[in-house]
C-alpha cells in the first residue's frame, strides 16, 4: 500500500463521487488524494487546475466517470470502482482513451443473491405487509392476513445468468423451483433452460429475477411487453440496475394489478422511488441494500485498493473490466 512518505512520488488519485467513508479516509491519507468537488464551479476550477496530475480515479457503481470528465483528465490511466456495477462509467470513451477500468466482482456474489431470494420470500409471502399488519394492531380487529403465494416449487426464470445470476439460481433450486434464464446467448454448461429473449422467459415463470449488467444494451430490457408476458400472475424482482427496467411501466402494471407483485432493491432515479408504489403491500422496497453486509462492502473496499496499488506499481488492475493500454 502507498504510504503518505510515498505520495507526492506517486501518480495522483482522485475520488469522484462519495464513497464507503472508511475507504475515502484510507485514500486521504494514504494515497494523498484529491476529491472532485460537486459544484460546477469549483469542478470547472479544480480540473482546469489539476486535471493534468490525475492518473487514477477511484469512483463507485453509482457516481462513474464519463466521458468528458476524461477528457478533461488527459493522463487519467485507470478508473477504479468500488461496486460490481460500472454501467455510470463510460466504458466505450475509456477504451478509446486507453484508459483502464476495474470492478469488485465476486466479493459481493453471495450477499446479492441472498438479497434476490429474500426478495422472492418477502415479495410473494407478503412477510413486510404482514409485520405491518400486525404492527398497525389490525390482525386483532380484522383477523387473519390474507392468504399469500408458495415459493417452493414455483417457475423461475433469471434475466443474466452471470455469478450472480447463477448464484441466485443455485439458492432457488434448493426451494425446488424450476429454473430457466435468458442470456444474449445460450451457456453450453448451464443446467438450466434457456428462453431465447426476456418475453419468451416471462411468458412461461410464475418469478421474474433480473440480474443482468446495467448500461446501455441492457436500458429498458424489461419492458412493458415482457411486464404483460409475466402477467397478473406474476411477480417481478430486481437487484441489477434500476435502467434495466422501464420503470414507468412496471408502476403502470403494478397499480393496474396487471401484475401480482414486485421486489425492488434498484430504482431508475435513486434515491428516488416513485411514490404510487409506498401504499402497496404487494411491493417491497429497499434502498439498494443488496451487498450492504459489513463482511462484503470490506472485501468489496479491499479489492478496490488491490486493483488501486496495483495499477499504480505495476499499470495493471487486478480484476479489470478493460485493462489500461500498455505505456509507449
Amino acid at each position: 500500500m502507498t504510504t503518505q512518505g510515498d505520495a507526492a512520488q506517486k501518480p495522483t488519485v482522485l475520488q469522484v463521487g462519495p464513497l464507503k467513508p472508511s475507504l475515502a479516509q484510507t485514500l486521504a491519507d494514504d494515497y494523498a488524494a484529491r476529491v472532485l468537488p460537486d459544484s460546477a464551479g469549483e469542478r470547472k476550477a479544480f480540473l482546469a487546475g489539476h486535471g493534468a496530475e490525475i492518473t487514477a480515479v477511484v469512483t463507485s457503481g453509482r457516481t462513474g466517470v464519463d466521458a468528458s470528465l476524461m477528457e478533461a483528465l488527459p493522463n487519467l490511466g485507470a478508473v477504479v470502482n468500488f461496486g460490481v456495477g460500472y454501467d455510470t462509467t463510460d466504458v466505450d470513451a475509456a477504451s478509446a482513451r486507453g484508459v483502464g477500468v476495474s470492478n469488485t466482482p465476486d466479493v459481493l456474489t453471495d450477499c446479492v443473491a441472498d438479497t434476490a431470494v429474500g426478495l422472492v420470500i418477502d415479495t410473494l409471502r407478503h412477510f413486510s405487509a404482514s409485520d405491518r399488519y400486525v404492527r398497525a394492531g389490525r390482525w386483532a380487529v380484522e383477523g387473519n392476513y390474507p392468504l399469500t403465494r408458495q415459493v417452493s416449487n414455483s417457475r423461475v426464470g433469471v434475466i443474466g445468468l452471470g455469478r450472480i445470476g447463477r448464484a441466485i439460481a443455485l439458492r432457488l433450486s434448493a426451494f425446488g423451483c424450476t429454473i430457466s434464464y435468458h442470456n444474449r446467448s445460450e451457456l453450453s454448461d448451464s443446467p438450466y433452460t434457456y428462453a431465447s429473449s426476456p418475453v419468451e422467459l416471462a411468458r412461461g415463470v410464475d418469478v421474474l429475477v433480473v440480474a443482468a449488467a446495467g448500461g446501455d444494451g441492457t436500458r429498458g430490457l424489461v419492458d412493458g411487453e415482457v411486464l404483460d408476458a409475466l402477467g397478473s400472475d406474476g411477480y417481478l424482482i430486481n437487484i441489477a440496475r434500476g435502467s434495466v427496467v422501464d420503470q414507468d411501466a412496471l408502476v403502470s402494471a403494478l397499480v393496474d394489478g396487471r401484475l401480482a407483485g414486485a421486489g425492488l432493491d434498484v430504482f431508475a432515479d435513486e434515491p428516488q422511488v416513485p411514490e404510487v408504489l409506498f401504499g402497496l403491500d404487494n411491493v417491497v422496497l429497499l434502498p439498494h441494500v443488496a451487498s450492504g453486509t459489513v463482511q462484503t462492502r470490506a472485501a468489496m473496499e479491499a479489492l478496490t485498493l488491490q486493483n488501486l496499488d496495483a495499477f499504480l506499481a505495476t499499470g495493471e488492475l487486478v480484476t479489470p473490466v478493460q485493462q489500461p493500454a500498455p505505456a509507449r
